[in-house]
């Protein structure tokens, strides 16, 4: 029943009066075509209304995905509900990889493209940045393909499910290659906000985990690419990371942990593995594919903001730690590149990342939503459009300088609204009906 669907979490209740489960491409043009606001939906990891519509929904996870590497291209094909985890498990058995991966390998190509969903890495660009080419079920029910030889691509990788209902993407890969990851406790805050440039640009992933209290932060997550047999691409590895072997046993003033580090309740053995190099798609993610990703019972919110003022913007939001603290399960800080992408939160500007997973109590979330929000107003932070936030259609307006160009785009290519909810009319993204 369409009522009883719920995000991953729980934590939202879809309005849909309607979910078609799609198992071909041909299913979802029969569902466009038959009238009526549409809208896709995925492995549902978002916690607001972005993908609703009272209406009905479409599922494009059981489409089989038959991925296809272009090795001349350097792309691979895939269908858009495929998880990110199995393509990247087939693509390292291809001996190909992505150059980014989410934290969670569970999400969906299309849903955390769609939403800018970022993986981490100062040099890493936003999962969607990957994006070469889209094909996507049109308003009018015609399968259609656009590439980056397309003047308004863009708009389109990060499209919030405005233009179409995406059901193959095509990414960027590289040759596969390994990657330590290693955790690192009780790292200072003073030489967090003093040297947060070094800091997160350390190695080839830098995750920052805290709950905001105390001088130290509660860890650092750090994964470094390293020289061996299935690194095809040593040249492409920052100058940071270190040969296999040479791990450091120090990190800013934290020390190494060697044993298991559990950052959040969860369920016991459901990270990757700390200490030893493995492939790419088993360590840039934090979560293992075959087991239950993070604590699940949660509200998440996350703001983007300019890096430059990384520092200033993480003791604001410390000097909320007596009302953030108790709600929290645990924040974590990661960077990314600047990309071109319209409605990207890292777009035209090196990214600080600041997320918050939150304990499943609305009300009092939704307080500690506004301080953060607050803390965080004077450094125009951009907040995740899958996320809880409490951002207005003029705030939009101002963090996004292409928001205008987008909805251009979005009422072009779908001029009666029907891939349009009430959460894009709200924000601006879409013209109201």
């Amino acid at each position: 029943m369409a009522a009883e669907l719920r995000n991953w979490s729980g934590t939202y209740r879809f309005t849909a009066r309607a979910v078609i489960e799609a198992r071909t491409v041909a299913d979802v043009q029969r569902a466009v075509a038959a009238g009526g606001r549409v809208r896709a939906v995925g492995t549902r990891h978002s916690f607001n209304d972005l993908a609703d519509n009272a209406a009905t929904l479409v599922s494009v996870t059981a489409i089989p995905p038959d991925p296809v590497i272009d090795e001349a291209a350097r792309t691979v094909t895939a269908g858009a509900g495929m998880p990110y985890g199995t393509l990247a498990t087939w693509l390292q058995g291809q001996g190909w990889a992505l150059g980014n991966l989410g934290s969670l390998p569970h999400i969906s190509i299309g849903g955390a493209t769609a939403t800018g969903t970022h993986g981490s890495g100062s040099r890493n660009k936003i999962l969607s940045a990957a994006i070469a080419g889209l094909d996507y079920v049109a308003a009018d029910g015609e399968l259609r393909h656009v590439s980056r030889a397309d003047p308004d691509f863009d708009g389109m990788p990060v499209g919030l499910g405005a233009f179409g209902i995406v059901v193959r993407v095509t990414l960027d890969i590289e040759p596969s290659y390994l990657v330590r990851q290693d955790a690192y406790t009780a790292l200072p805050w003073d030489r967090v906000l003093a040297e947060l440039d070094p800091v997160m640009s350390a190695a080839y992933s830098v995750s920052l985990f805290t709950d905001w209290s105390g001088p130290t932060l509660r860890a650092a997550w750090v994964k470094r690419r390293v020289a061996g047999p299935a690194d095809a691409s040593p040249a492409d590895t920052n100058p940071a990371d270190a040969e296999a072997g040479e791990t450091p046993e120090e990190f800013f003033g934290a020390r190494r942990e060697p044993g298991p580090v559990r950052f959040i309740d969860a369920p016991a053995d459901n990270l990757t593995v700390l200490g030893v190099p493995g492939p790419w798609a088993e360590r840039l993610p934090h979560f293992r594919l075959d087991a239950t990703p993070s604590n699940g019972d949660e509200i998440q919110s996350e703001y983007f903001v300019d890096r430059r003022h990384g520092a200033d913007a993480l003791e604001a939001v410390r000097r909320r730690a007596r009302l953030i603290t108790p709600l929290l399960l645990i924040s974590e800080i990661r960077a990314t590149a600047a990309d071109r992408l319209w409605l990207s939160g890292s777009y035209g500007r090196e990214t600080l990342a600041i997320h918050f997973t939150w304990r499943n109590a609305p009300d009092e979330v939704d307080a500690a939503v506004r301080e953060v929000e607050a803390a965080l107003a004077p450094f125009a932070a951009r907040p995740h459009w899958g996320k809880v936030s409490r951002v207005t259609a003029g705030e939009v307006a101002e963090l996004y300088p292409r928001l205008g160009d987008a909805r251009d785009l979005f009422e072009r290519l779908d001029p009666d609204g029907r891939f349009g909810n009430d959460r894009l009319e709200r924000l601006g993204v879409r013209a109201g009906r």
